[in-house]
């Protein structure tokens, strides 16, 4: 794979394809701001703009039909949020949600549809992001489905915290809920537990993380592997990008 072009967009995805690629690519990209809670992408809604987002993260949710949901991945400045462009639809059956408000580059779903056509360099990156971004919701199912409420917590802190640019953002009880398919009783019993233990503090709708280190150790092996796999596609996160801290 060619080396990837200096980090100059703040989007790792961007970032490591190669340099005539992303010159291509820059004169169709947009600056944009994104809010707490502003959705991106409906379900069953053509999608027209996908987002590569930079400083901004946020969660891709499963909504039922008694409106209840449970966030099924999670996409920061390692991704794009319009997976189902890259993979030939125009629409999805999932909500893309930002959790933690910032900055993102936004592109025409027919933008770039054109430019996979023509670039097959962007083409497999894009496509290899896909099956990555596959492997974290997969693994998000397994781990709902058998590891405590405790270890689950501190895979999602742990991820948000990969994906922030400090060690403090907004969440409150009820979006953990949302985001980890729990009862809002369950998240205050385990989110007290990591608190008392000194791995975060959590005050005002804010969540801090306090001890990254001890927070690895209270998670599952779930978060390894996620990690691993983004790794190996984009390499090691360049130091101050706010990803996989050490």
């Amino acid at each position: 794979m060619p080396h990837p072009a200096p980090l100059t967009v703040g989007n790792r995805l961007l970032a490591a394809l190669p340099a005539e690629s992303l010159t291509r690519l820059l004169p169709q990209l947009t600056p944009v701001e994104l809010a707490f809670r502003q959705v991106l992408q409906l379900p069953e809604t053509p999608i027209a703009t996908v987002y590569f987002l930079q400083t901004a993260w946020g969660s891709m949710i499963a909504t039922l039909e008694d409106g209840d949901g449970a966030e099924v991945g999670l996409i920061g400045h390692e991704g794009v949020v319009g997976l189902p462009v890259i993979l030939g639809d125009d629409r999805d059956d999932l909500e893309a949600m930002i959790q933690n408000p910032g900055t993102a580059l936004s592109m025409s779903a027919a933008a770039l549809r054109d430019e996979m056509a023509r670039d097959p360099a962007l083409r497999a990156l894009l496509l290899r992001y896909a099956l990555v971004h596959h492997g974290q919701v997969s693994r998000t199912a397994a781990c709902n489905g058998r590891h405590y409420t405790e270890q689950r917590l501190a895979r999602w802190l742990l991820m948000a915290h990969d994906r922030s640019q400090g060690d403090e953002f907004p969440m409150t009880h009820e979006l953990l809920a949302l985001m980890l398919g729990l009862r809002r009783s369950g998240v205050t019993v385990a989110a007290g537990a990591l608190q008392k233990a000194g791995l975060i503090r959590y005050e005002r709708g804010r969540i801090t993380i306090t001890d990254r280190s001890g927070l690895e150790n209270a998670t599952c092996e779930c978060y390894g592997v996620t990690r691993r796999a983004l790794d190996r596609l984009l390499g090691p996160a360049h130091e101050g990008s706010g990803v996989y801290r050490r």
